[in-house]
């Protein structure tokens, strides 16, 4: 079943996760938003194997008015046991950093700036913990297993996004003429980014991609065709920890104003087949937002249907998270 994490005055509310098929919700909900589901989590088996997707939505994270959202991509041979493990232990170690770091009381900095620098701060030494503890794990190689994480956190009205390797975080925000237009918050970290490339490159690590895939870059050893990940940055996959793969999220802020509408995080499994704005198209012409994130994890997997017909089909993971408490989908505005 679901699971309650409670550190001193931080309660959980209601959790929602999906692992292995089975979506699970539980609700201890008292707080704030009453009997209101704020948001959806939906996953689905692609056609490789094991589902190594995972996801994780809390309601009532950190403040009342809180929330705290989680998509985990596992790959390699252990990746969906790495997925999981993130998933379960992420959330509660950000909120045990985040009440035991030093108040930030420079007088030059706003609320915002020092909420933001203060959830920065436990992101990254978080996920430094985070993969440490993977790597402690004496039962369980991950010289080449890991998985990706695309975290949204929300505080009130702060968003505060922490991202590592190719999954996606995707605002829809409506514009002056009533239309939800999407707003990507995250970049897809993969080898392909001069910036990834670079570092990597300066590590001994390569970066090329295989001849009948020529439009995937991966990264490889130096003398070894070996293992030939697609993604810069990732949990695990310790065989090219030395060669410029990285755990270190990129993070970033932003101000929810009452336009945004929702936020959706999903793995490439989606992105591979859905734009931004099919994606946002979707989930604001749902029934509810229990709803959402099925629709769309059914659309990736139609659209993968029709463009790839004789691919195996990737895993799909999403969380859509509703900003605000009165949001009407167009679907039932008429």
């Amino acid at each position: 079943m679901g699971i309650c994490i409670s550190t001193a005055s931080h309660e959980i509310h209601a959790v929602y996760f999906a692992n292995e098929n089975v979506v699970h919700y539980q609700d201890n909900n008292n707080g704030a938003y009453g009997n209101q589901q704020v948001g959806s989590v939906y996953s689905q088996q692609g056609s490789k194997g094991l589902n190594q997707d995972s996801a994780i939505l809390y309601q009532g994270y950190g403040v009342e008015n809180g929330a705290f959202g989680g998509v985990f991509d596992g790959h390699g041979e252990n990746g969906h046991i790495v997925s999981k493990l993130v998933m379960n232990k992420l959330p509660s170690l950000l909120l045990k950093l985040i009440l035991f770091l030093p108040k930030i009381t420079s007088p030059k900095q706003n609320v915002a700036d020092k909420n933001f620098n203060k959830w920065k701060e436990a992101c990254l030494s978080s996920f430094k913990v985070m993969d440490k503890v993977i790597k402690s794990l004496e039962k369980l190689d991950c010289s080449c297993s890991g998985t990706t994480a695309v975290v949204a956190i929300k505080q009130d009205d702060d968003l505060i996004i922490a991202n590592l390797g190719d999954s996606r975080a995707v605002l829809g925000r409506k514009t002056e003429e009533g239309v939800i237009e999407a707003v990507q918050l995250t970049t897809d970290l993969k080898p392909s980014l001069p910036s990834e490339a670079e570092r990597i490159r300066k590590c001994d690590g390569r970066v090329l991609a295989l001849k009948e895939e020529p439009h995937i870059q991966r990264v490889w050893l130096p003398h070894r065709d070996a293992p030939g990940l697609a993604m810069s940055r990732a949990f695990g996959d310790f065989m090219l920890k030395d060669y410029g793969i990285i755990s270190k999220p990129d993070v970033s802020y932003h101000h929810i104003s009452p336009n945004d509408q929702f936020i959706v995080l999903a793995t490439d499994g989606v992105w591979d087949v859905l734009s931004n704005d099919d994606v946002v198209s979707i989930v604001g012409a749902a029934n509810s937002a229990a709803a959402a994130s099925e629709a769309v994890v059914e659309a990736s997997v139609d659209a993968w249907k029709q463009k790839f017909p004789n691919s195996k089909r990737d895993d799909c993971a999403v969380i859509c998270l509703f900003l605000q408490q009165q949001y009407v989908s167009p679907a039932n505005s008429t």
